[in-house]
């Protein structure tokens, strides 16, 4: 069976142990014997408390999809489609979301320590909570995006737009701004 399309699939508490094939020409992950291939449609799956520890998930279409509580330890979400994902309570700690859109996803509670969030779309994104130590958010685009309570330091924050970001309660102390725009819209020295 290919997984290459599972659109709008119910895998809600399905564990998902992964064998990764890093020789595999195609760049699929296995799956219980099943391949997913990179650039997967996964579009409004519910794929919520999968356990998807180190999966292969560069450039999928997880749209609108529920990943709630999932487990996504160093999964590679490079180029990724998260836009309006639920992601609530998600473990993305050393995750690879380098360049993927989480554009108007729910994070709230998440843990992204260490993950590389660089030149990634966070616009408008839920971090209420979010646990951000050691991300690298260098050139991220939070433009609008809710940081409430969120606890990013030392996080990377070099060249990132924050304008109209709210920081309300977020934790900065030891992060990198240098460059950022800020919510008033001036730029950190």
């Amino acid at each position: 069976m290919n997984w290459g399309d599972i659109h709008r699939k119910r895998l809600r508490w399905v564990l998902l142990p992964l064998i990764l094939v890093s020789a595999c020409s195609q760049g699929s992950s296995q799956v219980n014997g099943y391949s997913i291939e990179a650039g997967a449609d996964l579009h409004g799956a519910d794929l919520g408390y999968a356990n998807l520890d180190g999966a292969e998930l560069t450039g999928a279409n997880l749209r609108d999809a529920d990943l709630r509580g999932a487990d996504l330890t160093g999964a590679d979400l490079r180029d990724a489609d998260l836009t309006g994902a639920n992601l609530t309570g998600v473990n993305l700690r050393d995750a690879e979301l380098n360049g993927a859109d989480l554009s108007y996803a729910d994070l709230r509670d998440v843990d992204l320590s260490d993950a590389d969030l660089r030149h990634s779309n966070l616009t408008a994104v839920v971090l209420v909570g979010a646990y951000l130590t050691g991300a690298n958010l260098t050139g991220a685009n939070l433009t609008g995006a809710y940081l409430i309570a969120a606890d990013l330091p030392p996080a990377y924050l070099t060249s990132i737009g924050l304008a109209g970001t709210e920081l309300r309660g977020a934790d900065l102390r030891g992060a990198n701004l240098t460059g950022a725009t800020m919510p008033n819209g001036t730029i950190y020295p």
